[in-house]
């Protein structure tokens, strides 16, 4: 079976512990969701599976090749990040005609032609590009690459709606046409829930959860109603988060759903956005 493999990868920046004791996979032609709060670790586990920074300890295969300074396993992937690892003063068109010497698989008819959906002036060079129009550049090198493993850091830094949405589109059309690994690092939730297949929560360093969305949101479900109701229902049960507003409370659960609950309380199912916000704030 082809996939990434994470075993047992502990990063340390002088005092602070970004990853501890990691062991994850991912495996082939599924859209993963790497979801974790800010300085979870979640770019640190990126670069490393990418070759970008070494692990202190434990290690990274892809298709069982070792990750680590491996030419052989780094041409499996490829990973779009916040980092630019072309001249600034380099015009967008000769990082195209650049990138297919560096990338045999680059497909550079199709970057200029993505970079005409996206309405990207090919003739300018990256360091006059807007924080937008940078991310669009990179989005187009990463989706004009033929690799079975796609690794998008925060994909859509500066982007309005409508390129978002664009992004979005064209990402499930390259899977369709064909299937791949990608794994998605973002903050969005709300903008991706409809586009992951599996997600792999990060905790402070830790894997908090790893299955597949569906699995995730079937066991998710909130209880509303007045707030006295909601805490005698409560009794001799674990929410993983309450919130309350007036006299109205919500509690928010993971596990098999009660077949009755007292009159005055609604059960509903509990979305990807709050269902994160509530297993990260625990």
């Amino acid at each position: 079976m082809q996939a990434i493999e994470v075993k047992s990868v502990t990063k340390a920046y002088g005092e602070v512990t970004a990853l501890r004791d990691v062991t994850v996979s991912f495996g082939e032609n599924r859209i993963y969701g790497l979801l974790g709060r800010n300085g979870a670790g979640k770019s640190t586990l990126l670069k490393i599976i990418a070759n970008r920074i070494f692990s202190d300890q434990g290690e990274v295969t892809v298709d069982g090749l070792p990750a680590r300074e491996n030419d052989g396993a780094q041409a499996k992937l490829y990973l779009m990040s916040e980092e630019n690892l072309y001249p600034e003063t380099m015009r967008v068109r000769d990082a195209f005609r650049w990138s297919k010497a560096l990338y045999p698989s680059f497909q550079e008819e199709k970057a200029l032609a993505l970079a005409q959906q996206f309405g990207l002036d090919t003739r300018k060079k990256a360091v006059t590009l807007s924080t937008g129009y940078k991310s669009i550049f990179k989005i187009i090198l990463a989706l004009s690459l033929d690799v079975p493993y796609l690794l998008f850091d925060e994909p859509v830094l500066g982007l309005d709606a409508n390129h978002r949405e664009l992004f979005y589109k064209l990402l499930l059309e390259s899977y369709g046409e064909k299937p791949k690994t990608i794994l998605i690092a973002t903050h969005l939730i709300e903008e991706i829930a409809h586009v992951i297949e599996h997600i792999v929560i990060i905790k402070r360093g830790e894997i908090l959860r790893d299955e597949p969305v569906e699995t995730l949101l079937e066991s998710g479900y909130t209880v509303t109603g007045a707030a006295a109701v909601v805490d005698q229902f409560l009794q001799g049960r674990h929410p993983i988060g309450c919130d309350t507003l007036g006299g109205l409370k919500t509690a928010y659960f993971l596990g098999v759903r009660p077949d009755q609950l007292p009159h005055g309380l609604e059960i509903t199912r509990l979305d990807l956005q709050k269902l994160f916000i509530q297993l990260t704030n625990a």
